[in-house]
Protein backbone atom coordinates (compact mmCIF):
# COMPACT_ATOMS: atom_id res chain seq x y z
CA UNK A 1 0.00 0.00 0.00
CA UNK A 2 1.31 3.43 -0.55
CA UNK A 3 1.47 6.37 2.06
CA UNK A 4 0.25 9.09 0.58
CA UNK A 5 0.48 11.10 4.10
CA UNK A 6 3.60 13.53 3.07
CA UNK A 7 1.71 14.34 -0.37
CA UNK A 8 -1.65 15.15 1.77
CA UNK A 9 0.01 16.81 4.52
CA UNK A 10 1.78 19.19 1.96
CA UNK A 11 -1.85 19.83 0.15
CA UNK A 12 -3.23 20.89 3.18
CA UNK A 13 -0.23 23.18 3.73
CA UNK A 14 -0.27 24.77 0.67
CA UNK A 15 -4.20 25.01 0.91
CA UNK A 16 -3.86 26.60 4.62
CA UNK A 17 -0.94 29.08 3.11
CA UNK A 18 -3.26 30.23 0.26
CA UNK A 19 -6.22 30.65 2.13
CA UNK A 20 -3.83 33.00 4.91
CA UNK A 21 -2.79 34.94 1.99
CA UNK A 22 -6.82 34.83 0.64
CA UNK A 23 -7.83 35.84 3.50
CA UNK A 24 -5.22 39.08 3.93
CA UNK A 25 -5.84 40.18 0.17
CA UNK A 26 -9.75 40.36 1.22
CA UNK A 27 -8.75 42.37 4.43
CA UNK A 28 -6.41 44.35 2.54
CA UNK A 29 -9.21 45.36 -0.38
CA UNK A 30 -11.44 45.71 2.48
CA UNK A 31 -9.12 48.27 4.24
CA UNK A 32 -7.72 50.24 1.39
CA UNK A 33 -11.18 50.88 0.16
CA UNK A 34 -12.96 52.17 3.21
CA UNK A 35 -9.70 54.11 4.95
CA UNK A 36 -8.73 56.55 1.95
CA UNK A 37 -12.15 57.83 0.11
CA UNK A 38 -12.34 60.73 -1.97
CA UNK A 39 -15.93 61.40 -2.66
CA UNK A 40 -17.37 61.80 -6.17
CA UNK A 41 -20.20 63.85 -7.16
CA UNK A 42 -22.46 60.52 -7.37
CA UNK A 43 -22.39 60.08 -4.18
CA UNK A 44 -19.81 57.15 -4.29
CA UNK A 45 -15.74 57.76 -3.93
CA UNK A 46 -12.40 56.54 -5.12
CA UNK A 47 -10.32 54.39 -3.36
CA UNK A 48 -6.97 52.58 -3.53
CA UNK A 49 -8.60 49.29 -2.68
CA UNK A 50 -8.55 48.36 -6.52
CA UNK A 51 -5.13 48.07 -6.32
CA UNK A 52 -5.35 45.37 -3.91
CA UNK A 53 -8.33 43.86 -6.00
CA UNK A 54 -5.55 43.25 -9.20
CA UNK A 55 -3.03 42.34 -6.77
CA UNK A 56 -5.17 39.84 -5.26
CA UNK A 57 -5.74 38.32 -9.05
CA UNK A 58 -2.08 38.37 -9.81
CA UNK A 59 -0.72 36.55 -6.76
CA UNK A 60 -3.55 34.36 -5.67
CA UNK A 61 -4.85 33.09 -9.07
CA UNK A 62 -8.55 33.24 -10.47
CA UNK A 63 -10.44 31.63 -8.19
CA UNK A 64 -8.59 32.35 -4.72
CA UNK A 65 -7.73 35.91 -5.81
CA UNK A 66 -11.22 36.75 -7.23
CA UNK A 67 -13.16 34.96 -3.83
CA UNK A 68 -10.30 37.74 -1.97
CA UNK A 69 -11.07 40.55 -4.12
CA UNK A 70 -14.92 40.51 -3.94
CA UNK A 71 -14.94 39.36 -0.45
CA UNK A 72 -12.99 41.94 0.83
CA UNK A 73 -14.85 44.50 -1.89
CA UNK A 74 -18.05 43.40 -0.76
CA UNK A 75 -17.29 43.37 3.01
CA UNK A 76 -16.51 47.54 2.61
CA UNK A 77 -19.58 48.10 0.74
CA UNK A 78 -21.37 46.37 3.72
CA UNK A 79 -19.24 48.32 6.23
CA UNK A 80 -19.60 51.09 4.28
CA UNK A 81 -23.42 51.30 3.81
CA UNK A 82 -23.91 51.04 0.32
CA UNK A 83 -26.01 47.84 0.72
CA UNK A 84 -27.68 47.52 -2.50
CA UNK A 85 -24.00 47.44 -3.95
CA UNK A 86 -22.64 44.39 -2.11
CA UNK A 87 -23.85 41.69 -4.56
CA UNK A 88 -22.49 43.86 -7.65
CA UNK A 89 -19.58 44.94 -5.93
CA UNK A 90 -18.45 40.76 -5.21
CA UNK A 91 -19.44 39.96 -8.46
CA UNK A 92 -17.57 42.98 -10.20
CA UNK A 93 -14.65 42.83 -8.18
CA UNK A 94 -14.06 39.03 -8.35
CA UNK A 95 -14.57 39.12 -12.58
CA UNK A 96 -11.88 42.04 -12.47
CA UNK A 97 -9.43 40.06 -10.58
CA UNK A 98 -10.28 36.91 -12.78
CA UNK A 99 -9.81 38.85 -16.23
CA UNK A 100 -6.65 40.42 -14.70
CA UNK A 101 -4.97 36.77 -14.26
CA UNK A 102 -5.93 35.24 -17.67
CA UNK A 103 -4.71 38.73 -19.28
CA UNK A 104 -1.62 38.61 -16.91
CA UNK A 105 -0.62 35.07 -17.56
CA UNK A 106 -1.20 35.62 -21.45
CA UNK A 107 0.85 38.61 -21.41
CA UNK A 108 3.83 36.94 -19.29
CA UNK A 109 3.70 34.20 -22.13
CA UNK A 110 4.06 36.97 -25.09
CA UNK A 111 6.93 39.37 -22.72
CA UNK A 112 9.23 37.25 -21.18
CA UNK A 113 10.98 39.70 -19.27
CA UNK A 114 10.87 39.35 -15.68
CA UNK A 115 11.68 43.32 -15.00
CA UNK A 116 9.01 44.65 -17.32
CA UNK A 117 5.84 46.16 -16.06
CA UNK A 118 3.73 45.67 -18.92
CA UNK A 119 2.02 42.18 -18.12
CA UNK A 120 0.93 44.29 -14.83
CA UNK A 121 -0.28 47.25 -16.47
CA UNK A 122 -1.58 45.22 -19.48
CA UNK A 123 -3.52 43.12 -17.23
CA UNK A 124 -4.96 45.83 -14.53
CA UNK A 125 -5.92 48.07 -17.31
CA UNK A 126 -8.05 45.28 -18.86
CA UNK A 127 -9.09 44.07 -15.26
CA UNK A 128 -10.29 47.58 -14.37
CA UNK A 129 -12.17 48.02 -18.00
CA UNK A 130 -14.32 45.41 -16.44
CA UNK A 131 -14.86 47.07 -13.09
CA UNK A 132 -16.00 50.40 -15.50
CA UNK A 133 -18.37 48.60 -17.62
CA UNK A 134 -19.84 46.17 -14.73
CA UNK A 135 -20.42 49.50 -12.78
CA UNK A 136 -21.86 51.09 -15.26
CA UNK A 137 -24.23 48.17 -16.46
CA UNK A 138 -24.97 47.55 -12.79
CA UNK A 139 -25.81 51.08 -11.99
CA UNK A 140 -28.46 51.50 -15.31
CA UNK A 141 -30.42 48.75 -14.38
CA UNK A 142 -30.73 49.77 -10.69
CA UNK A 143 -31.14 53.89 -11.46
CA UNK A 144 -33.69 52.43 -14.07
CA UNK A 145 -35.45 50.03 -11.14
CA UNK A 146 -34.79 52.06 -8.13
CA UNK A 147 -36.11 55.26 -9.76
CA UNK A 148 -38.60 53.50 -11.78
CA UNK A 149 -37.83 55.43 -14.88
CA UNK A 150 -36.68 54.12 -18.10
CA UNK A 151 -33.78 52.38 -19.39
CA UNK A 152 -32.77 55.41 -21.11
CA UNK A 153 -32.72 57.76 -18.50
CA UNK A 154 -30.85 54.83 -16.14
CA UNK A 155 -28.41 55.07 -18.81
CA UNK A 156 -27.80 58.92 -18.84
CA UNK A 157 -27.77 59.11 -15.11
CA UNK A 158 -25.27 55.91 -14.87
CA UNK A 159 -22.69 57.85 -17.15
CA UNK A 160 -21.97 60.66 -14.25
CA UNK A 161 -20.15 57.24 -12.74
CA UNK A 162 -17.79 56.33 -15.70
CA UNK A 163 -15.37 59.18 -15.16
CA UNK A 164 -14.82 58.73 -10.98
CA UNK A 165 -14.51 54.83 -12.29
CA UNK A 166 -11.90 55.19 -14.56
CA UNK A 167 -9.80 57.49 -11.89
CA UNK A 168 -10.55 54.59 -9.81
CA UNK A 169 -8.81 51.96 -12.19
CA UNK A 170 -6.44 53.88 -12.89
CA UNK A 171 -5.08 54.36 -9.06
CA UNK A 172 -5.77 50.38 -9.27
CA UNK A 173 -3.28 49.87 -11.86
CA UNK A 174 -0.70 52.18 -10.50
CA UNK A 175 -1.05 50.76 -6.86
CA UNK A 176 -0.57 47.40 -8.39
CA UNK A 177 2.05 48.16 -10.93
CA UNK A 178 4.40 48.97 -7.90
CA UNK A 179 3.29 46.70 -5.71
CA UNK A 180 3.50 43.77 -7.47
CA UNK A 181 7.40 43.51 -8.14
CA UNK A 182 7.79 43.86 -4.39
CA UNK A 183 5.13 41.80 -3.21
CA UNK A 184 6.83 38.74 -5.56
CA UNK A 185 10.66 39.58 -4.36
CA UNK A 186 9.36 39.06 -0.45
CA UNK A 187 7.26 35.77 -1.46
CA UNK A 188 10.78 34.56 -2.85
Amino acid sequence: MKNTSISTKTNATETTHTLIIASLMAALTCVGTMIIKVPTPTNGYIHPGDGFVLLSGLLLGPIWGGLAAGIGSALSDLIGGYFIYVPATFIIKALTAFVGYFVFVFMKKVISSRTNPAPVIISGITGEAVMVAGYFLFEIFMLATVNGSSVQAGFVAATAGLIPNIIQGVFGVIISTVLYPLLTKLSR
